[in-house]
């Protein structure tokens, strides 16, 4: 029989620019695992196994990050799954302690990037987003874009040329995300922008522009998760916040398709997130507060169909009703999402993760929902992974 699996503890850096800031890897993982730990009120010698992630970097990171909390021994696990590997850090920590193989557990991720847009580290080897490109070139072409935002820009064409949506329903995706970022400190962006600017800033793909579009960042998000023995014994039950359950989907046949919005994981995502609300009994109607992967605006309004918050086509029509922001049925995106708090990818699935444990304990200040219960979380990774999470209070 499967155990109920608690987080106890969060912590997040600030997201930066890279090179904004002086620091490595070690002292981002540092940051937010210390402040993971102190809110649990535990020390990492109660810590049996560390989920450690992250996209860039060597094959030993995830120890050199641990140790700077702590040398117990313990089992480090380093962790890469594209733009989903903070969440797929936080899922296996999650399913061993569901299983009875241990009671505490430290998923820790973290980034250090370049600037400027992504790019291939290795030109001896295959590209594992190669099958991605072959099929985005056979569906539109390519252009000088960087092939991400030609990817995600094409899953938004085809949604305007399909649905009717209009170009200005994705600005108003950044519009929303800018102004929940004026409220988060930990915030890379804290600007707010008319829509007017924001469809007026530079083209990059399609419908995207550069302010719809999420940025490289440095930082780091951790949590702290343990079984319920472990919560009892802790006297932990004041803060922990339950996983009600979890979903990890990766890629099918339909994804390398004829449709550019299933080559960007609709399809996974809408089976993540009929699994975890058919496992804990909700439906999208009982959740109050969503984090979700808005790595560009197409993304997100093409989301809310894939969780679904509303019909296939009616993204459009739900970013206009102002039913994903403070005063409507859900907010979306309360941190300022990846577009404007930031994307340091090993550190995002867990940022989402924290963000959401604030919200559910009442600790998320200015951008706090009221009467928050129910929580749900969305981090995607092309090549691909989908993590769907919902939590309770």
């Amino acid at each position: 029989m499967s155990r109920k699996v608690y987080v106890v503890g969060v912590g997040m850096t600030k997201f930066e620019k890279p090179g904004g800031r002086d620091w490595d890897y070690p002292q981002m993982a540092k940051e937010a695992g210390s402040q993971a730990l102190e809110d649990a009120g535990v020390g990492y010698e109660n810590i049996e196994q560390v989920f450690a992630g992250y996209v860039y970097g060597d094959s030993t990171c995830g120890q050199t990050a641990a140790y700077e909390l702590g040398l117990s021994g313990v089992p480090i696990y380093n962790v890469n799954n594209n733009c989903s590997t903070g969440s797929t850090a936080l899922f296996m920590a999650k399913q061993l302690i569901e299983g009875g193989i241990i009671d505490c557990a430290l998923a820790l991720g973290f980034e250090k990037m370049e600037r400027g847009s992504l790019s291939n580290k290795y030109e001896d080897r295959q590209n594992p987003l190669g099958r991605f490109y072959t099929t985005m070139s056979e569906q539109r072409g390519m252009t000088k874009a960087p092939p991400a935002v030609q990817i995600f820009g094409n899953a938004g064409i085809e949604h305007m040329e399909k649905y009717g949506t209009k170009a200005e329903h994705f600005g108003m995706v950044s519009l929303k995300n800018h102004m929940h970022s004026t409220r988060n400190p930990r915030s890379q962006f804290q600007d707010e922008y008319t829509l007017e600017q924001i469809m007026g800033s530079r083209p990059i793909h399609g419908p995207l522009t550069m302010l719809q579009c999420c940025p490289t960042s440095d930082g780091a998000a951790a949590a702290v998760l343990a079984s319920e023995e472990f919560v009892k014994e802790h006297g932990l039950e004041d803060q922990a916040v339950e996983i009600l359950a979890m979903s990890m989907t990766t890629d099918t046949p339909s994804t390398f398709g004829d449709s550019a919005m299933k080559l960007v994981g609709t399809d996974m995502t809408r089976r993540a997130a009929q699994q975890v609300f058919a496992a804990a009994g909700l439906t999208p109607d009982d959740v109050d507060v969503i984090e979700l992967h808005d790595c560009f605006s197409t993304n997100e309004l093409i989301t809310y169909e894939g969780l679904g918050l509303c019909g296939e086509g009616k993204g459009g029509e739900l970013i206009e009703s102002g039913n994903v922001t403070y005063g409507g049925k859900w907010v979306v995106n309360p941190s300022g999402g990846l577009i404007s708090k930031g994307h340091p990818l090993g550190a995002t699935g867990l940022a989402q993760c924290a963000e959401l444990n604030w919200q559910l304990r009442g600790l998320a200040d200015k951008r706090q929902v009221d009467g928050a219960e129910i929580a749900l979380q969305h981090n995607l990774g092309l090549g691909g992974a989908a993590v769907v999470t919902l939590y309770r209070r």
